[in-house]
């Protein structure tokens, strides 16, 4: 049901799995001394409390039914002016002596027909005047929300995760109806070129390179997934050319390439090595470096291959690639205690710049890393703040500064602008955001210009040439709400973004496919 609880389910069954050795096994090492953590006082979510005053009842009712909430506090009254068409977005507060987080989104149609919670039709639907319910059933797990009360586009509620009849997780809840900004047209300073639909599950990224566009994508409810490979030599028609999908191996969720190589995170064998010397015909070679390992994201600079693995022991991967179609592990880094400790976080993302590599360590925040020695590599500092979802950036020079620009990926993340010139004292200089019921996912820095995939919110771009200061210039509203299978995810709309300096920016929208754009 919750991405967090997936996560944590997911890192206890990582801790049973133990550790891969891939750098060459070496006796223990003492530790070396911690490096510098700067703390922003400012998290992505500020804890209010409950959002409601509903609860659990003690009526014997089934765990998950309408009747097993209590909603004797509860303004029902006003819940028939919420309104009964569209998507919302969500945040769950779990109930825990330290309260946790969590993003959702559900869809509702005055008719019920569009009704959409946990990325399928409810079981159970209860919608009036005074009543919201909503109820999803997935084998042994049933999960359900209620309404509370209502305020404009916003309703209060609380929620429960029922196994085997039982509550496992509840708490309270805030949804939002997502609406295009005040204000906004489809775009301003950016127009759509052309629009191909990829057919192959839920597409996520994008590398172009030899005037083809590879798109990468994740399974679509269990189905789906893979590589499809467009001919975009004509922006306005591009031309599917290939589909590759393996049996047992399709979570493609990140995607680079060097030369006549091409390199596919899979979250089942590592990075996969595809042969593009004839573009429209990628050829598998291998994976790397061997054995089952989730990679999640790739990233290349100059003759550096870089694996981020969130398991079965988070640690990010260093190969050379001098030779690109046949990469040579070098060494590692995983960050101390991420194998036993969910809230040190996994390297999600990363970008490597002038010697040093930006890690998105997720609720471990931001780390610098000096990664000259690739065998010996050294942390520097931690940039971190309260709910870090710390999830992808980008690094440029501004005159004699190193500036990094910093975004989560949960409700109420945003982008940070941060001072990275003292590698060991990272320090925030300004931000931007757009509200928190739609999270950022996927930025490339071109010179003085920011471009970010911000899902809901579509593409933004963003004038940094006064990095305290980042200045909208342009967007383009890829969401639209009767794009089929809106509202399953609350990781939905724009997610990838090339900007490979030929006069285009493309976009991988999570309903859409590939969009693009002139740079404008």
């Amino acid at each position: 049901m919750f991405t967090l609880l997936r996560w944590m389910s997911r890192a206890s069954a990582l801790l049973t799995m133990g550790g891969l050795c891939l750098a060459g096994c070496r006796p223990e090492e003492p530790a070396p001394p911690p490096s510098p953590t700067t703390t922003d006082a400012r998290g992505d979510w500020e804890d209010m409390g409950r959002y409601a005053t509903c609860g659990l009842s003690t009526s014997g009712a089934a765990c998950g039914d309408f009747e097993s909430f209590d909603l004797a506090g509860c303004d029902r009254a006003s819940l028939g002016g919420l309104p009964r068409d569209g998507v919302f977005t969500l945040v769950y507060r779990i109930d825990a002596p330290l309260p946790r987080i969590d993003p959702d989104a559900f869809r509702v149609s005055a008719d019920g027909s569009l009704d959409s919670y946990q990325g399928m039709t409810p079981t159970q639907r209860r919608v009036d005047a005074e009543s919201f319910f909503l109820s999803s059933v997935r084998s042994t797990q049933r999960d359900s929300l209620v309404g509370c009360r209502a305020e404009g586009n916003r309703l209060y509620g609380c929620f429960v995760s029922c196994r085997g009849g039982r509550p496992s997780v509840s708490g309270t809840f805030l949804a939002e109806k997502w609406e295009r900004r005040a204000g906004e047209a489809e775009a301003s300073g950016l127009r759509l070129e052309s629009e191909s639909f990829v057919d192959q599950g839920m597409p996520v990224d994008v590398y172009v390179t030899q005037g083809h566009a590879y798109v990468v994508s994740v399974p679509d409810g269990g189905e789906g997934g893979g590589l499809t490979v467009f001919d975009v030599s004509d922006k306005r028609a591009p031309v599917l050319k290939k589909t590759i999908a393996l049996p047992t191996d399709n979570y493609w969720n990140g995607v680079w390439s060097k030369g006549n190589a091409l390199y596919v995170a899979s979250a089942s064998s590592g990075v996969i090595v595809f042969d593009i010397s004839k573009p429209e015909e990628p050829r598998l070679l291998r994976s790397y470096p061997g054995g089952r390992i989730d990679v999640h994201t790739v990233f290349v600079e100059g003759d550096r291959l870089y694996a981020m693995s969130p398991g079965p022991q988070p640690q990010t991967l260093i190969f050379d690639i001098g030779t690109p179609t046949a990469p040579v592990l070098r060494g590692m880094y995983a960050e101390p205690g991420a194998t036993t400790n969910a809230q040190v976080g996994y390297p999600h993302d990363a970008l490597a710049y002038e010697g040093r590599l930006y890690i998105n360590h997720w609720s471990g925040g931001y780390l610098i890393v000096d990664v000259g020695d690739p065998e010996q590599p050294r942390k520097l500092s931690t940039y971190t703040y309260p709910y870090a979802t710390s999830h992808a950036n980008a690094v440029g020079r501004f005159g004699e500064r190193l500036i990094a620009f910093e975004g989560g990926e949960n409700w109420g993340a945003h982008l940070r602008v941060l001072d990275v010139t003292e590698p060991t004292n990272p320090h925030r200089i300004g931000e931007y955001e757009l509200g928190p019921s739609a999270s950022i996912h996927n930025m490339v820095l071109k010179g003085e210009r920011l471009y970010i995939a911000h899902y809901q919110h579509g593409v933004r771009v963003l004038d940094v040439s006064e990095p305290e200061k980042p200045r909208e210039v342009g967007y383009f509203n890829t969401y639209r709400e009767t794009d089929e299978g809106r509202g399953g995810s609350f990781y939905d709309g724009a997610i990838g973004m090339r900007v490979p300096g030929d006069g285009y920016l493309y976009v991988i929208d999570t309903a859409r496919g590939l969009l693009i754009l002139p740079e404008g």
